[in-house]
């Protein structure tokens, strides 16, 4: 796999420079993330937060940040499949 050293143009959240572990709150399974992982995983988490705060993925208020974390969960899951199984799949 090929070390990523950049995230999309289109992401606008945090970079992080530094990766940590994160914990699925449903299986508590971890997983170590890179600083560019990290950011993207929450970028999703804090996205989907959002859209349930403003009518969730129902409302047309949402559609384009479920648009953008649509975009970053299919990044996540070509660039750390294995990440995606265990804490966002």
């Amino acid at each position: 796999m090929k070390k990523l050293t950049t995230l999309p143009k289109w992401f606008n959240g945090t970079i992080y420079d530094k990766g940590d572990t994160v914990t699925n709150p449903f299986s508590g399974e971890e997983y170590k993330l890179t600083g560019l992982e990290l950011s993207m995983y929450d970028f999703i988490m804090g996205s989907q937060y959002a859209i349930e705060m403003m009518g969730g993925f129902f409302s047309d208020n949402t559609i384009n940040l479920q648009n953008d974390m649509r975009k970053g969960l299919d990044w996540f899951r070509r660039h750390n499949g294995k990440a995606y199984m265990v804490l966002l799949d």
